[in-house]
This record gives structure tokens, C-alpha cells and sequence, in this order.
């Protein structure tokens, strides 16, 4: 994705203040589509809209309680095509590693300038994962006490083929079918049996349980 593509972007947080002051800061080619306070209204927002990006606080109202995590959960059949952007005053650990773990694309905190946010939405629209300096480090270190998962992900990628890897890094990075037989010159049809057939070896039922197994094991 290029920077002059205007990338549609739901803004999440229960600050109308807040809210208005990253749309003064965004850049023109980001657009904010759509608003919510809670975690209610941000799940009807993120469905009716199907944007690029959301930016998510951590903290919000409403729902069963969850916050950030929740919207990640109750949207978790979107994340292939839309990516979350946690933007929080947050900088605690256990706020980092749980909307990671529900399947937001990077975290970053509320001392971010405009400029740096919106290369930051640019970066996750094309499938980066993007954090502030200090935050990457408490992934690394919550997905590295994962010690036995890691530890058997050569004997798991060894059922794959060569083809069959390169397919599932980019499914896993969120790439549409079509996306994927576009960047390795196969037909949509030849990505459906590679992606069944990733599935089936991994013993996996969905898109999104192939991205959370690949985060677990730094294939991303």
C-alpha cells in the first residue's frame, strides 16, 4: 500500500476530545469513516464500515467489560481484512500483551505525534506490525514464555512445502486469496488448495487461528 491511497480508518476511544484531536492530526490520505466511544458501538461501527484500520483504545465502556480485547474478540472474523492499531495511554505490559494476544496488529501510546501515527496506520494497512520503542519488548517476552510452542515450530513447519509456507505467512499477514496468487504468480483456485492444505497439516479450523499459531512461533 502506497501513502497517496487513502486508507479508511475507524477511530476508537471514549474521549470526544481525544477523538477530535487525532483527526486534526491524521494525514489527508487517512479518513476516518467512522467513531465510537464503547465497546458496543465500536463493534456496529467496525461492522457497518469494514474499514482498513482501526485505531482501538485498551480502556473503553461498555460490553461484558473487555475493553480493547473485546472489540478484537467479538471482531475477530474481520481480522483478515480490517487490522487493529491499539492507541492507548497505556504503557502497562498486561494491557500490551492482551490486545496482542486478541489480535491487534501493534500498540502504540498516546505520546505519538500526528505524523508518526499516520505512518504508523500506513505501516499496518500493509501488513506490518508497528509498536512504540519500549512496547515491542513485552511481546517478545510474553510470546518467548511460550517455550514449548516455539520449541516445536521447526518439526511443524516441516510439514509443510516450500509453497505451502510462503502461502501461509502471507494468509496469516492478513493477504486477501487474491493478494496472495497476485505476490506468488499462482492462481486464486492453486492459494485454496494450498491454505486447506496448511490448515489440515496444522490441525487449524480458521484464518484467524493460522495468524494467531504464526504470531505465537515470530512467523510473521
Amino acid at each position: 500500500m502506497t501513502a497517496a491511497e487513502t486508507i479508511r480508518v475507524v477511530l476508537v476511544d471514549d474521549h470526544d476530545m481525544f477523538r477530535a484531536g487525532v483527526r486534526a492530526s491524521l494525514d489527508a490520505h487517512v479518513e476516518v469513516v467512522g467513531e465510537a466511544g464503547d465497546v458496543d458501538s465500536a463493534v456496529e461501527v467496525i461492522r457497518a464500515t469494514a474499514p482498513s484500520v482501526v485505531l482501538l483504545d485498551v480502556h473503553l465502556p461498555g460490553g461484558a467489560g473487555g475493553g480493547g480485547a473485546e472489540v478484537l474478540a467479538r471482531c475477530a472474523d474481520l481480522h483478515a481484512a480490517t487490522r487493529f492499531l491499539a492507541l492507548s495511554v497505556s504503557d502497562a505490559a498486561e494491557d500490551v500483551v492482551a490486545v496482542i494476544r486478541a489480535g491487534a496488529r501493534g500498540y502504540v501510546t498516546k505520546a505519538i505525534s500526528g505524523p508518526e501515527l499516520s505512518a504508523a496506520i500506513d505501516r499496518v494497512a500493509g501488513g506490518d506490525a508497528v509498536f512504540s520503542p519500549r512496547l515491542a519488548g513485552f511481546v517478545l517476552d510474553s510470546f518467548g514464555t511460550q517455550a514449548a510452542d516455539v520449541a516445536v515450530a521447526d518439526d511443524e513447519l516441516d510439514r509443510l512445502s516450500a509453497r505451502e509456507q510462503e502461502v501461509m505467512r502471507l494468509i496469516a499477514r492478513g493477504y486477501s486469496y487474491r493478494e496472495v496468487a497476485s505476490e506468488l504468480f499462482i492462481s486464486i483456485k492453486t492459494v485454496e488448495t494450498h491454505v486447506s492444505a496448511v490448515l489440515r497439516k496444522l490441525q487449524l479450523s480458521s484464518r484467524h487461528e493460522l495468524t494467531r499459531w504464526a504470531a505465537a512461533r515470530r512467523l510473521l
